[in-house]
């Protein structure tokens, strides 16, 4: 069994085949995914998202996130958190708060936006009890700073994991997750040392679908199957059985998640 802990099954880029999606996904062993909430606007879609995966006999389960990307964080308006924060205290398929966190790679919002957000859903997480789903990219000295201020306060996953060491370091003496994606996968890719220094009880695997395709599928869309190839680079890399690398991210993202049916 496997789990895809990180998602976006509501992209447009699922419109078409989304059952099809789903369908290869148990097929390759993907029992449970996690659909991750990007806006405000994702609530409405993932709900249906839900409902159309109850629908197809032999389905993965579903389960959710409710929060606004840092990308979006200069289009949220009063009350979108709010909002999402409530989906996410009484739905019981929303898992986690987020998909939040800072991005200075890209800048497609301004920073100071960016670390507001960022911290008012540290504040609906801590409030709930729930998980932090977060992304971060060139952020690292920022990020890190944040993290202090709530240490203690709220648990968290650093999701697609590309940080340097202090960042990491600084997340496991906080309790918090780590996950990887296809990235791993990709010739360049550098970070090994930092991969085998993550205790198993911390790891986690995801997609990041429709993005990051792991190798031999980069260039193509991403899809929850391939969370298989980033299981295997994981073990690859760690020295590690495959199958046992399967065995422990899967009851590392049940256990953080409570992903129960």
């Amino acid at each position: 069994m496997l789990i895809d802990s990180h998602c976006h099954l509501t992209d447009p880029q699922f419109s078409q085949d989304r059952r099809e999606v789903l369908l290869r996904a148990r097929e390759a062993g993907v029992e449970k995914v996690l659909s991750v909430c990007s806006n405000r606007g994702d609530e409405p879609r993932w709900r249906a998202l839900l409902e159309e995966a109850a629908g197809i006999p032999g389905a993965p389960g579903v389960w959710g996130t409710a929060g606004i990307h840092p990308h979006e964080a200069r289009e949220a308006r009063e009350g979108d958190l709010s909002a999402l924060g409530e989906l996410a205290r009484t739905h019981p398929r929303v898992v986690a708060v987020g998909e939040t966190g800072l991005d200075f790679h890209y800048d497609l919002s301004p920073r100071e936006a960016q670390e507001s957000l960022f911290r008012e859903h540290l504040e609906v997480g801590a409030g709930l009890g729930l998980p932090v789903v977060v992304h971060s990219r060139s952020a690292d000295t920022a990020l890190i700073r944040i993290l202090r201020e709530w240490e203690g306060r709220v648990q968290g996953v650093l999701h697609c994991f590309t940080g340097g060491e202090e960042l990491l370091g600084v997340a496991l003496a906080m309790g918090w997750m780590v996950s990887f994606t296809g990235i791993i996968t990709f010739k360049n890719f550098d970070g090994g040392e930092v991969v085998r220094s993550v205790p198993q009880d911390r790891l986690m695997v995801e997609t990041d679908a429709p993005y990051l395709a792991p190798i031999p599928h980069r260039g193509r869309r991403n899809e929850p199957a391939f969370v298989t190839r980033v299981a295997e680079a994981l073990a690859a890399i760690r020295g590690e059985e495959s199958e046992e690398v399967k065995e422990y991210t899967t009851d590392n993202a049940i256990r953080f998640f409570s992903l129960n049916d």
